[in-house]
């Protein structure tokens, strides 16, 4: 097998290289800004003209960043929860205990949430906390409703911050559950889990869905464009579930695609088209069509892993970032 892809496609020469000067942990676009999160205390905004941007948002590590395509809500070791958008930052929320705000999620009409340790935090008209049976392991707004998915240990939590006299919906399996998200209509809930395998429930119903045959923990997932895919990373080749009908995977195999000697540490959908972009441990970056599994080669193998990966709103720019601070931004347009 021959990772440098010489027979497949390629777009490398089309890329603007960018050196962030650090460990790169995250990737974002703001219009068609692309912004890259380092590991400590920055983050670099590359402008479509090429002008480079640094601004410090924390004081020591970024643990986690989300967007919703007008700005990054951005948490870390400092125990301070920072919103950024083109011209400014400014802090949201800052922890009492000065705990590291590790887990963060961005929802509807402009909501947030937050984790702290075993608390998860939303901000909406109110500000409401619940503390979990456990450390937090992930959060995730639903499309429907304002409800926020926690995932803990022994499973996930559906709480819902704006009826504080609703008692949360528990969804139960045991093990440590690491991550949460659910798919675009809000019928069913993934968790990554600290063995190499995902667990998921139907919500109507909370039939439980098992995800298995990883060769190491899921770390990165995304869902297709109209939520047709689970796309995940794991293995040494990109996996995909299907949740075409009502039972999603149930009962069914996953597709295989992009299989390489290194696994995949990250993947990201395209925001239109049934389209993968993924990063390996080896520094190579592919884009993959779903429907046929053709392949364009996006970076060929480096010295560091891909560590992140992100699209324009309108798919004509992928941004990728290494591990070694090597970044690039792809016009695809």
């Amino acid at each position: 097998m021959n990772d440098t892809r010489s027979n497949s496609v390629s777009v490398v020469e089309r890329t603007r290289v960018v050196a962030a000067g650090g460990p790169i942990v995250g990737a974002h676009f703001l219009d068609r800004t692309a912004v890259f999160v380092l590991g400590e205390d920055a983050l670099l905004f590359v402008e479509p003209d090429g002008e480079l941007r640094r601004m410090n948002v924390h004081g020591g590590a970024i643990l986690a960043t989300a967007s919703d395509g007008e700005r990054i809500v951005s948490g870390g070791d400092d125990g301070k929860l920072v919103t950024t958008d083109l011209g400014s930052s400014r802090v949201l929320a800052s922890d009492e205990k000065h705990r590291w705000i590790d887990h963060v999620a961005t929802g509807p009409d402009g909501a947030v949430a937050w984790s702290a340790g075993k608390t998860a935090f939303a901000q909406g008209k109110e500000l409401r906390s619940w503390d979990a049976p456990s450390t937090v392991g992930g959060l995730a707004f639903l499309a429907k409703g304002y409800r926020l998915a926690i995932a803990h240990y022994n499973g996930a939590t559906l709480w819902y911050p704006n009826a504080p006299d609703a008692t949360p919906e528990k969804l139960e399996w045991k093990g440590s559950h690491l991550g949460v998200s659910a798919n675009p209509d809000g019928r069913f809930l993934i968790t990554t889990m600290q063995e190499p395998m995902l667990h998921g429930w139907r919500l109507a119903d909370r039939q439980h869905m098992r995800m298995s045959g990883y060769s190491a923990r899921v770390m990165s997932l995304g869902w297709s464009v109209n939520g047709r895919w689970l796309v995940t990373s794991g293995s040494t080749q990109i996996i995909l579930w299907p949740f075409q009908t009502k039972d999603g995977p149930m009962g069914k195999q996953p597709r295989l695609l992009a299989p390489a000697e290194t696994r995949v540490g990250v993947v990201a959908c395209h925001p239109r088209q049934e389209i993968i972009a993924a990063g390996y441990g080896d520094g190579m970056a592919l884009i993959v069509r779903i429907e046929d599994g053709a392949e364009i080669l996006v970076k060929k193998p480096g010295d560091a892993p891909v560590t992140a990966l992100a699209w324009s709103a309108d798919g004509t720019l992928l941004a990728w970032g290494a591990e070694d601070g090597a970044a690039g931004i792809v016009d695809l347009a």
